[in-house]
């Protein structure tokens, strides 16, 4: 069928009922634009993924409350809901709405206000929301939303964030409806057949990844040559007015993709020069310079727009050549409206910054987790504002008061066009430009609704309450960093302003509204950023925490910096001056807790503008010192509550050299209420562009390690469990490690006594892969003068490769911890004198490694010393051996200790994972039977590893894909319990209730261990 055709069938349609026609039409729509017809509809609902009247079951808190029918459902495409505006007698309505969809209205609306047809197609498009709603979640959220008036119309919405949470015009306002006659353009068929067979492809951030990478690349090789350049044997150019002079280039290229210019005059004018490259640095600065002012361009032979700004103030030029200006020229020659500023800043970045061009392109965050943030802290409550104020205007309307529903929507568009965003480590605007994005997506909605309640008229005041970069505040240290975001705002706002409205804004085109600050957000002083000399001393007089503009939503990613780094990052001053700026604050915390709680304190403080704060945290925020920050906020007497939580999420883009960063995400708002904690589930695409995230929600309180349920992080730790575990040894030197040739050459053989002081050393590592072999010089209890005279060999070489490193912390740190450890540098760091009375008299001991993938306990001989990243407890029951190793005190550990590092690995915590675990006392049989098992368990995995040379780490992952789905696949481990000994990383894994009452291991005989069971004689020690 012809387009043509298929116009003229249906836009005189006789007459009929909405059923016996919307099946038809799409049918033939869909033989129009290229693409199968439904399937037949299956009884088995899990089998109707592309078919009419898929049916749906609506739940509410997880129970039934009704069932309804998808008129056309594609399954990972879009749910569709039919209407039928015409003719009279419709046989299917939402309830309570019969009388709208039963009045005879005229067909569409282009340009004029029809109020029961705008009526008509909002409540198919609400109707379309609840059916995706309530789809089951395996077939998750679909990425767009079409409402079609049978013959005459298709209104199309899409959210690609998977989320469901922000359904917005696509691809804007100005196109989102596609009419009958819209049918006969080729693009506009090719759109829909996207929709139907390749949703994804029209997410336009997937576009501008790569147009935002080129146009990157080629400034980078401009950038590079430029600061290559050099005179007299030195560098010729200022790195930063390079970065300042391409800034212009590329707002200049933007400029005339978007028609601020004269369509092409820039390329043009660039093509000259190329011929000619002389004339660049002239015909470039004099437009720039009437780009600033509003005057006559000599270089394009028109007189362009006021641009003003800070951008153009400075004009200044740089000398190229025919390659640079050729490579100019092939960024002038991209697509700028594909461009997406939320991604482009840090690839800009990368281009103009030396140290990171390496990574251009390859180190940056999807869209798609930036936009999960923002929508949960900005979005969520701003379409729930919009959602009550539309229902409100509605209601008006339909009582016959227009008047008083126009008002009520032109107020709520007068309170988003004064809502603020704050990002208080902002970087290069990512975050802003992504809150701007979206809520410039509800303005247009919001404008349609006042188009469609009284025409254009309403929307002569536009320019005076319009979203605009001015909103949207941010803090940024980094003065480069500053300009770019301040760009990537300009720029995004100027393309949205564009589909929004279909025009330019007015003069200046820049305004310079100083939005984005460059200085710190968590410190200050007198006279900061300068620091004042005392006595021949820097200091930092009157440090203290800056404030904060005020705003009504606060959203970032303040920088990863450890609690245990901030002094040897940051410099001892700053330190210091941190701390004593938040006493408030535990020194071990993270450096973007400091974030977390500034914008807590400005929530909870009383009259405060602000509604919801959310950042991205390092996902060590479950760890004790971060938790500790988070707990505070939340059990206070005026509370914040989070009211979404992702616990562990991939945030950076992986590639071949470097692992994707893990993170956390906090959603905090007011008051003590519920929230809805996600947990990733799948993840697969993390090295590309197009990663794959799936998640699942829990909703109910979540407490402070970002859990739902019974908060295990408010156990006490048990009496009978103290003293029994504890971190192996902290070396502060590596000249304490040796091989056993070294060992022997300092004297272990021949020295009497030295074998008691040189011995087996095992780290995580060693543990977990192939073992190194090595051995430790551990001189516990022994004095300097006694090492000298005992073992002059081993005093020697610890006075070459330890003393002086040790010496040298104290002067560039001076901290207490380093000054003891240079006092006594022949000593471990931390020896662990609490935990050497507890193995003295053990011939083997048990440990895990505090941070790794699959939690394994395993017996070490006593003579081996434990380094200060394995766990130690000072027990050889074996039946100790089994509880720890079982299924119960897996889920325990995960729950309690997090998950840290790169790996996104569980971490075992003395202090919450052992000191306050309850250990079972069962009866004699019980016990004899577990510790049985757990004997040969730590046999055979021993021989498996000496007979096969394989790693604990591999043996496991075997195991993990053998067991699949399986409950046990050997005797052994299906007799202890399901996955016993597997302790992988399913934080979903719900906890068996323990069988046998409480007690301390070993029967409260911590202190001093009962006597060991044998071990058999295939256990290796």
């Amino acid at each position: 069928m012809t387009p043509e055709r298929f116009i003229a069938r249906w836009k005189d349609g006789s007459g009929g009922a909405e059923r016996a026609n919307y099946a038809l039409f799409l049918a033939e729509l869909c033989d129009l634009i290229g693409v199968g017809r439904p399937d037949p509809a299956s009884a088995d609902t899990e089998f109707n993924g592309y078919v009419f009247e898929r049916g749906v079951t609506f739940r509410e808190a997880g129970e039934k409350t009704g069932h309804g029918r998808i008129d056309l459902y594609k399954r990972g495409a879009f749910v569709l809901e039919a209407k039928q505006s015409r003719w009279k007698d419709a046989a299917k309505a939402i309830p309570g709405q019969s009388d709208l969809f039963t009045a005879e209205t005229d067909r569409g609306r282009r340009g004029r206000a029809d109020r029961n047809w705008d009526v008509l197609m909002l409540n198919a498009r609400r109707q379309a929301e609840d059916y995706a709603k309530a789809l089951p979640a395996t077939e998750g959220w679909p990425p767009f939303i079409l409402v079609c008036d049978v013959g005459h119309c298709l209104e199309i919405y899409a959210d690609f964030t998977g989320q469901g949470k922000n359904y917005a015009q696509f691809p804007d306002r100005q196109g989102f409806r596609v009419f009958l006659d819209d049918l006969a353009k080729p693009e506009i068929r090719e759109r829909l057949r996207a929709i139907w067979t390749e949703p994804h492809t029209l997410d336009p951030t997937k576009k501008a990844v790569k147009a935002s990478r080129e146009i990157a690349r080629h400034l980078a090789d401009v950038s590079r040559r430029l600061e290559a350049h050099e005179i007299g044997g030195k560098k010729a150019y200022d790195p930063e007015e390079i970065a300042e002079f391409l800034m212009r280039c590329l707002f200049t290229m933007f400029a005339e993709d978007m028609e601020l210019l004269p369509k092409d005059s820039f390329r043009d004018l660039l093509l000259r020069c190329a011929a000619n490259p002389e004339k660049f640095a002239p015909m470039v600065g004099q437009l720039w310079q009437a780009m600033d002012k509003g005057e006559f361009a000599y270089g394009i032979e028109d007189k362009v727009r006021r641009f003003n700004g800070n951008l153009f103030h400075k004009a200044k030029v740089f000398p190229l050549d025919r390659e640079d200006i050729g490579a100019l020229i092939e960024a002038a020659s991209a697509d700028w409206t594909e461009v997406d500023p939320s991604i482009f800043g840090t690839l800009l970045e990368q281009a103009l910054d030396p140290k990171e061009r390496s990574r251009l392109g390859a180190h940056y965050t999807p869209r798609a987790y930036v936009e999960r943030l923002v929508i949960a802290v900005v979005m969520e409550p701003l379409r729930a504002d919009w959602a009550a104020a539309r229902a409100t205007a509605e209601r008006l309307t339909l009582e016959g008061d227009r008047k008083g529903g126009t008002k009520v929507v032109r107020d709520f568009r007068d309170r988003l066009a004064k809502t603020r965003v704050l990002d208080p480590a902002c970087g290069t605007g990512n975050f802003l430009y992504v809150a701007l994005e979206l809520m410039k997506r509800l303005e247009g909605e919001v404008n349609e609704a006042l188009a469609d309640l009284g025409g254009q008229e309403t929307l002569t005041s536009l320019d005076r309450h319009e979203i605009d970069p001015h909103l949207f505040l941010g803090i940024e240290v980094n003065p480069r960093a500053r300009q770019i975001a301040d760009l990537v705002l300009w720029i995004g706002y100027l393309q949205w302003h564009r589909r929004n409205r279909g025009d330019a804004p007015s003069d200046p085109v820049l305004k310079d509204y100083r939005s984005i600050e460059c200085r710190d957000a968590v410190l200050t002083w007198d006279g900061a950023p300068l620091t004042k000399v005392v006595d021949g001393r820097e200091t930092t007089p009157n440090a203290r925490r800056p404030e904060w503009p005020e705003a009504e939503f606060i959203v970032g990613n303040p920088p990863f910096i450890g609690g245990k780094d901030i002094r040897a990052r940051m410099g001892d001053l700053y330190a210091e001056a941190l701390w004593k700026a938040h006493p408030q604050m535990n020194d071990p915390a993270d450096f973007v807790m400091y974030w977390w709680d500034r914008a807590a304190e400005l929530l909870a403080r009383k009259g405060t503008k602000l509604r919801r704060f959310g950042f991205v945290t390092t996902n060590s925020i479950t760890q004790v010192f971060q938790r500790r920050t988070v707990e505070r906020h939340l059990t206070a007497k005026a509370p914040v509550s989070l009211i979404m939580a992702i616990g562990d999420h991939p945030w950076t883009k992986a590639t071949k050299d470097s692992a994707a960063v893990r993170i956390a995400m906090t959603v905090a708002e007011a008051g003590a209420q519920d929230g809805a904690l996600f947990e990733v589930t799948r993840e697969a695409g993390i090295d590309t562009d197009e990663p794959v995230i799936e998640l699942k929600r829990t909703d109910g309180r979540i407490n402070a390690d970002l859990t739902v349920g019974v908060d295990v992080t408010q156990t006490l730790e048990l009496k009978s469990n103290a003293g029994i575990c504890s971190p192996g040894v902290k070396l502060h030197g590596s000249g304490f490690i040796v091989t056993p040739a070294e060992a022997a050459h300092l004297g272990l053989g021949r020295r009497p006594g030295l074998e008691k002081h040189i011995r087996p050393y095992r780290n995580g590592r060693d543990l977990t892969n192939h073992p190194r072999n090595v051995m430790v010089i551990d001189l516990f209890r022994l004095d300097e003068a006694t090492v000298r005279r005992d073992f002059p060999e081993v005093y020697q070489h610890l006075l070459t490769t330890v003393k002086p490193r040790r010496e040298d912390q104290v002067r560039k740190s001076g901290t207490k911890d380093a000054k003891d450890y240079a006092a006594k540098w022949w000593l471990f760091g931390k020896p662990r004198e609490e935990l050497r009375p507890a193995l003295a008299k053990l011939p083997h001991y048990i440990a895990t490694v505090e941070t790794a993938k699959h939690r394994i306990f395993q017996f070490l001989d006593a003579a081996i010393v434990p380094d200060n990243m394995l766990i130690a407890i000072a027990g050889d029951d074996p039946f100790l051996l089994g509880v720890l190793s079982s299924r119960w005190h897996v889920w325990w550990a995960t729950r309690a200790g997090g998950w840290l590092g790169f790996g996104n690995d569980p971490r075992y915590s003395k202090s919450r994972c052992f000191d306050p675990f309850p250990f079972p006392d069962p009866d004699a049989a019980t016990r004899a039977r577990i510790a049985t098992l757990a004997e040969e368990i730590d046999a055979h995995r021993k021989r498996a590893q000496a007979e096969h040379g394989i790693t604990l780490t591999q043996m496991y992952n075997v195991l993990e894909k053998v067991r699949g789905g399986a409950r046990s696949i050997s005797p052994l481990a299906g007799e202890m319990s399901p996955k016993a000994t597997e302790g992988g990383n399913d934080r979903s894994r719900k906890a068996p209730p323990l069988p046998c009452r409480a007690s301390p291991p070993q029967g409260g005989r911590l202190a001093t261990p009962s006597p060991p069971t044998k071990p058999s004689s295939s256990t290796a020690p």
